[in-house]
């Protein structure tokens, strides 16, 4: 009897604690998969906010470079517009010079002119009277004759000269009244396309806000690096394609910076992680003028991510020089480049929220500090 009831509670606790068990079991099970279905939905939710994110900065660099084209258009026509502007100026000083060299020469023919036609009825008359020499008259007649005929050419030309300046005159004013209109237009349209950047940058920063955190950053900023050593590598080998130049060993120390500016961030500074800044960051106004450092050849001119519009000038001997997050380009590949040559306009290209020119030098792939070479 009673080592039935012992058995009867034994196996009323071990079907007790198999319920036990399976219920536990079946519960955590539950949490797994609410877990997993959790964790689904974030990748799910992550994955959409990286596709958002991609087409975000697909509009981003389409809008830039918009930007930069239009910038372009609108620096080479303030370029036109001032080189007809000197024209212009010189045609009203040559203009002036002639109108009074006309009155002058006009007043002294009219002297002449008096003069010999007093001594011709004079002299003449007392040929007549006296019966002088028929060659000495004719000889006298055919000088007055030249003097005459030269100073009616003279009249003629400066006739002939002023009316040609007045018509290049107005064309000349016409030709500026056409390119301060055309001015004017390429600055509204440029004025447009960065309010509609900005809209677009505004709208990235909100995604990057839900999504950030330093791992994602980190990854960015990766990915720029990647980027930009893409670039860098291609650009070693059309190095290698080009002739051979002085290279910056013997400048060092020697150049100009590239723009007038502050230093935001300097070489080997930390950037965020174990990523250091591999140039400098100088700030400056937006539109203000990039200059080549030295000598070179265009060897990369376009939109990079993180980098917005980017030119990489090669200077031989394994150097090169980088700009970017430029408003726009002035140069294209293959351009051969002097020193102090403007070849960009400082922008905020690449997502970035202040203007300024991120600037490197590489050797052999490799980036040096820039202050190295430029004057401090």
């Amino acid at each position: 009897m009673h080592k039935h009831v012992i058995a009867s509670i034994i196996a009323g606790f071990l079907i007790f604690s198999h319920s036990l068990l399976a219920s536990d079991l079946e519960r955590r099970q539950s949490e797994l998969k609410q877990i997993q279905q959790q964790i689904a939905a974030q990748q799910n939710e992550l994955k959409d906010s990286s596709k958002q994110r991609e087409q975000l900065l697909t509009l981003l660099k389409r809008d830039e470079q918009a930007i930069g084209a239009a910038a372009r258009q609108v620096s080479e026509t303030e370029s036109l517009l001032a080189n007809s502007q000197k024209k212009l100026m010189a045609l009203d000083q040559r203009a002036t010079q002639l109108d009074k060299l006309q009155k002058s020469q006009q007043q002294t023919l009219a002297k002449q002119l008096k003069s010999a036609f007093l001594a011709g009825n004079h002299d003449y008359s007392k040929m007549l009277l006296h019966q002088e020499d028929p060659t000495t008259v004719e000889r006298m007649l055919a000088y007055y004759e030249f003097l005459n005929k030269a100073r009616i050419d003279a009249i003629n030309q400066l006739k002939k000269t002023r009316e040609e300046l007045v018509n290049v005159q107005q064309q000349q004013q016409q030709e500026n009244e056409r390119l301060n209109q055309l001015a004017m237009a390429q600055r509204a349209q440029s004025a447009q396309l960065k309010q509609e950047q900005q809209q677009r940058q505004n709208t990235l920063n909100e995604l990057q806000r839900v999504i950030n955190s330093k791992a994602s950053g980190l990854e960015q900023l990766q990915i720029e690096e990647a980027s930009l050593k893409r670039v860098v590598d291609a650009a070693m080998k059309a190095m290698r394609d080009t002739p051979s130049m002085n290279g910056l060993t013997q400048l060092s120390g020697k150049l100009s910076w590239p723009t007038k500016g502050s230093m935001k961030s300097s070489f080997g500074s930390r950037r965020s992680g174990n990523v250091n800044w591999k140039g400098v960051m100088i700030g400056a106004a937006e539109g203000q003028s990039i200059k080549a450092i030295a000598p070179g050849k265009v060897i990369y001119a376009d939109w990079l991510r993180g980098f917005g519009l980017l030119l990489v000038i090669d200077h031989g001997k394994g150097f090169m020089s980088l700009y970017g997050h430029a408003q726009a380009l002035l140069k294209d590949v293959g351009d051969v480049i002097h020193e102090g040559d403007t070849i960009a306009l400082v922008g905020r290209s690449g997502g970035q929220a202040e203007p300024g020119l991120y600037f490197e030098i590489r050797h052999k792939g490799e980036a040096v500090d820039p202050a190295q070479y430029c004057r401090r």
